[in-house]
């Protein structure tokens, strides 16, 4: 239910310092210009947790030491009530209708702490995670990593479903709808001594799978840092699936490889879940760039805004009134023209994303030139290529570019070969063959998005009609349900 309204995750508002009134403050912020959440995600912070007992007072990983919540969440007048007076408060005050809260797949970044009070049923042991000499080549900083060096308390593979269930029947029992659970990849590095990485991941997804199924009817997970084969193929009922690294909203070298990378990674990941492209800031350089990606991703839509911190002009272009949002009905992908080419790093492409909606399509065009992945610096850097950042580059799109187009939109009404095409930034509306080339350049962090329709038979008096939509919205077609 999450992917078909708006919603506000607390990471990046709140980081791990994120408390009851923070959450109810986010809330009211979004819905006082206009902009409802309808689901929020209490991210890390809630969960108890701490050090290890000999290292209370130095940089130790912080482990779980309890399936409750921690004191941030608890009303000191009636502590008892934790987290569930601060969901209800979200549903019952201010109309939130799914609630979701973060958990690490191994319950917390350094797992659950051995032999702690009420989790010793769990036989958490402590394990120290393995990786190969490719990716120490990659990611040197593992070497000293703190899971690397202080390791991390894995529960028993045998127990896993009872700690889950345990965890997620209290939090269900408190109102929540659904976790999103990170980290999911650690589990390909522990592998040594419980029959490899493969066993352990299959045990443990087939323990989170079931507890899901269990505690939250709406299938209520997102899969987060669950890139590896493992973790995707052993994953039998997740149907939300984080697609790319984080949104990091103070790195200015992260947006446009961002955008090229959910989209690419939406090729694989979209035949077998549905594509989560991240939270965003609406109230950004880059807030234009990443919300109307999100528009054309079909998946969940939701930011991760500070209170009082929004662009709402820029939010109504996503989110209704009600809180509902125009959802394209595929995950978005590169158009097939693009498919071979690097619109990171070539210099010369440029990124086309498309989608369908019932009567027409949706088509973003993005600049996502001079950021990728650096071997030598081992992260996401500016490079050098003949390309001057400074300087637009000059594609082409195409009606015929929405893949889909003549199959899913077109009825006996179309003459089979003029589409509309309506750009939401211009305003300008051009009627052209289905395959024939409309020439759009952009500088890096610009883009353009394309509401493209078939024009109908003309009607009386001369006139054709194009269902183009809620021309003010991102995916301005998704508002037009059927013509009568």
């Amino acid at each position: 239910g999450i992917v078909d309204c708006f919603g506000w995750c607390t990471w990046d508002a709140f980081y791990q310092e994120v408390t009851q009134e923070g959450v109810e403050a986010g809330i009211k912020s979004l819905a006082g210009g206009g902009t409802p959440p309808k689901f929020v995600i209490i991210d890390d912070g809630w969960q108890s947790v701490g050090g290890d007992d000999d290292k209370q007072n130095s940089n130790s990983l912080q482990r779980l030491t309890g399936i409750k919540e921690n004191g941030k969440f608890q009303k000191k007048e009636e502590p008892e009530l934790g987290i569930k007076n601060m969901v209800e408060v979200a549903k019952k005050k201010h109309s939130v209708e799914q609630v979701y809260v973060w958990h690490a797949i191994t319950g917390y970044w350094g797992g659950v702490r051995p032999a702690v009070k009420d989790m010793e049923e769990y036989g958490s042991v402590m394990k120290y995670p393995k990786v190969s000499s490719g990716v120490t080549e990659n990611e040197p900083t593992w070497k000293v990593d703190p899971l690397a060096v202080q390791g991390l308390g894995l529960v028993n593979p045998k127990k896993v479903f009872t700690f889950y269930d345990h965890l997620h029947s209290y939090l269900a029992s408190a109102g929540v709808d659904g976790v999103k659970v990170d980290v999911q990849c650690i589990l390909e590095t522990l592998g040594a001594g419980l029959g490899g990485r493969v066993e352990l991941t299959r045990n443990y997804h087939q323990a989170l799978d079931a507890s899901i199924s269990r505690n939250f009817p709406d299938n209520g997970c997102i899969a987060c840092m669950s890139h590896n084969t493992d973790a995707l193929y052993c994953s039998k009922q997740t149907a939300v699936v984080r697609a790319s690294d984080d949104f990091y909203p103070r790195d200015p070298v992260s947006h446009t490889i961002h955008i090229a990378s959910v989209a690419y990674n939406s090729v694989f990941l979209g035949e077998i879940m549905l594509p989560d492209w991240d939270m965003f800031h609406s109230l950004h350089p880059a807030a234009e760039y990443h919300a109307s990606a999100r528009a054309i991703s079909g998946g969940p839509i939701y930011v991760s805004d500070a209170p009082g911190k929004h662009n709402f002009d820029l939010l109504k272009k996503l989110v209704l009134p009600d809180g509902s949002i125009l959802r394209a009905r595929l995950p978005g992908r590169p158009t097939k023209d693009c498919l071979f080419t690097d619109p990171a790093r070539d210099g010369v492409s440029l990124l086309k994303i498309w989608n369908m909606n019932k009567l027409g399509g949706v088509l973003g065009v993005y600049n996502c030139q001079g950021a990728a992945w650096s071997a030598t610096e081992r992260k996401n850097a500016f490079h050098s290529t003949d390309y001057s950042g400074g300087d637009a580059i000059t594609g082409y799109v195409r009606a015929c570019d929405v893949h889909l187009i003549a199959d899913a939109a077109a009825d006996d009404d179309w003459n089979g070969d003029d589409c509309a095409l309506y750009s939401h930034h211009s305003g300008q509306l051009i009627v052209l063959p289905h395959n024939v080339a409309l020439p759009v350049s952009l500088k890096v962090l610009e883009h353009e998005v394309y509401a493209v329709a078939p024009v109908k038979k003309v009607l009386g008096g001369g006139y054709s009609f194009a269902p183009l939509g809620l021309v003010n919205m991102f995916n301005a077609g998704a508002a037009v349900e059927g013509l009568v």
